[in-house]
């Protein structure tokens, strides 16, 4: 295996990427972001994967690319699309890359990545059992870590709760829609988590997202069985992540 990745998080505001050490799960180069194209459309999309990539330093053509992405990912196929076009679903999404870039590329669930990040660079390494990654943002995404391996596309941001999808409640976009304070808005993670916890019986919660920086203004107030900590990897998850998973496949 290789020592070197090219990871690539692709957001509907925003897209980074770095080159990135595998063995130690730093990045080696700084990280780079570019606007997404307005739309979102697969083909533009590419575009700014190609001059991120062509700014990187000291690429190998034959580099591994990971790319995260905010979607649904079966065998490089994006099965949805969210904060972009809805050209995604349904395509072929690896092979577009893997044309347009000329590398081999994988693609994957952004919090899947952040969940693998955490599992291989951060607070869930060497963690046996169940870990459950959730990140809050607009949504809330999934993770599923069992001793060190990736059980991809969980989506339980999606859980239904008093009868309704619950990420439109507990998600920090509705923190931030609604005006919540952190009391209100734990007492919603809180019915979520328990949920979860009752669900799946997990031995680790991680919480990502960029709100976690905040974590010790809500974090304290939830109540569980199960610990609960921040994600160490933070901004650089979806990269590390998607780096790491790219350069192990390339040498399957």
């Amino acid at each position: 295996m290789g020592k070197k990745a090219i990871g690539i998080d692709i957001g509907g505001t925003g897209i980074k990427g770095a080159l990135v050490d595998i063995k130690s799960g730093k990045l080696l180069s700084d990280r780079l972001r570019y606007e997404t194209p307005e739309g979102g459309r697969p083909k533009d999309i590419a575009k700014v994967l190609q001059a991120l990539i062509s700014e990187l330093p000291k690429i190998k053509d034959d580099l591994a690319v990971g790319i995260c992405f905010p979607a649904v990912v079966q065998h490089g196929r994006t099965l949805s699309a969210a904060n972009v076009s809805k050209d995604w679903i349904g395509l072929d999404a690896a092979s577009l890359f893997t044309k347009e870039l000329r590398r081999h590329v994988h693609v994957m669930n952004d919090a899947d990545a952040a969940g693998l990040a955490e599992a291989k660079f951060g607070a869930a390494k060497a963690k046996r059992g169940l870990t459950i990654m959730t990140t809050l943002g607009t949504g809330i995404g999934s993770a599923l870590i069992y001793d060190g391996v990736l059980i991809p596309n969980s989506e339980l941001g999606h859980l239904e709760i008093d009868g309704i999808d619950y990420e439109s409640k507990a998600a920090f976009s509705a923190k931030e829609r609604e005006n919540l304070s952190w009391d209100q808005w734990a007492e919603r993670l809180q019915k979520y988590y328990s949920k979860l916890e009752a669900l799946l019986v997990p031995d680790l919660f991680i919480v990502g997202g960029g709100v976690s920086k905040q974590h010790e203004e809500f974090l304290p107030k939830l109540h569980l069985k199960t610990k609960i900590i921040p994600a160490e990897t933070r901004n650089s998850a979806g990269i590390l992540g998607a780096a790491y998973l790219a350069n192990r496949n390339s040498d399957d």
